[in-house]
């Protein structure tokens, strides 16, 4: 039975790098759909979260971060994130508790204004676990003068699940009143592939230096079902993947000596991607160089962007 005034709708993240974006996508989710990574540009593909409730369905548009290009790359990612906000219902801009409001986030509100002028914006002061009250009193105030005072803002913690509610709450109560897009349950409209491709980037780029976030791209080139398998043994996957670098030194830290570092990944990866698809996985991992393909048309296409 359909609550009687159930809403749905989309709405979208935004802010600066390491805002909480991701980790707010999966903690409304409720299951990992989004890669969380501490590197500016990890998310690159749009991907939908749905979150089910009695009186709401909101589907969350994981976007790029918006930021000022350097790459052909950087320019199709802002040009896919502009095109995301002019279609959501609800934009929800992120500021961390525990950081000051600065330039770069005035930067992406001016942008925000500029391209969906129609759609409401609603402050998310997130990652409230890490500071006192007072703190996040003041961000609070902040956000709220940034943003005038029409608009809502709310304080969160994804990883403690303090407030989610609140901003699910809050968040339907923009959505038009209508049925649900998705059948209860679905998770995400994005393909397998694109999930377990990102998955490999996240484990990949754990750890590493500044060098390689945007010079790794990861391709799925086959998944097969193992034959020969008994009843007991159970259904298993073997899932071969490219990871695509631009220059052979990035080969060689991705690697690691003897093998290890892409052994680390591999396991990483794995485990993850057995969550995500619930059978065992054999996953076959190979590095390779294409040259500068983040400013090459052909190339870019090639890998997905």
């Amino acid at each position: 039975m359909t609550h009687p005034d159930f809403r749905s709708g989309f709405v979208c993240f935004v802010g600066r790098p390491n805002t909480g974006k991701s980790t707010l996508t999966n903690a409304l989710v409720g299951s990992k759909i989004a890669i969380t990574s501490s590197r500016p540009q990890t998310t690159r593909h749009t991907i939908r979260g749905i979150v089910h409730r009695d009186h709401a369905q909101l589907i969350l548009v994981d976007t790029p971060g918006l930021h000022r290009p350097r790459t052909l790359l950087g320019q199709r990612l802002n040009d896919l994130v502009r095109d995301t906000y002019s279609e959501v219902d609800a934009i929800g801009m992120c500021f961390p508790a525990d950081e000051k409001i600065g330039p770069g986030d005035r930067w992406i509100l001016e942008q925000l204004r500029h391209v969906a002028p129609k759609t409401p914006v609603i402050g998310i002061v997130t990652k409230i676990d890490k500071v006192g009250k007072q703190q996040v009193a003041a961000q609070l105030m902040a956000v709220s003068k940034l943003l005038g005072d029409n608009s809502d803002v709310v304080p969160v913690s994804a990883t403690s699940g303090e407030q989610v509610e609140v901003l699910v709450d809050v968040l339907a109560s923009h959505m038009e009143p209508g049925p649900a897009f998705y059948p209860d349950g679905e998770l995400t409209d994005e393909p397998e592939e694109t999930l377990m491709a990102e998955l490999i980037r996240e484990a990949a780029l754990e750890g590493l230096g500044d060098e390689l976030p945007h010079s790794l791209a990861v391709v799925i080139e086959e998944i097969v079902e193992r034959e020969g398998r008994t009843e007991k043994q159970g259904p298993m996957l073997d899932v071969h993947a490219f990871l695509y670098v631009e220059r052979p030194s990035q080969k060689g830290i991705v690697i690691g000596k003897g093998g290890a570092r892409l052994r680390e990944v591999g396991t990483a990866a794995r485990t993850q991607i057995e969550k995500l698809l619930g059978v065992k996985v054999y996953l076959d991992l190979h590095v390779k160089v294409a040259k500068d393909w983040q400013r090459d048309p052909k190339q870019l296409g090639r890998l997905g962007f």
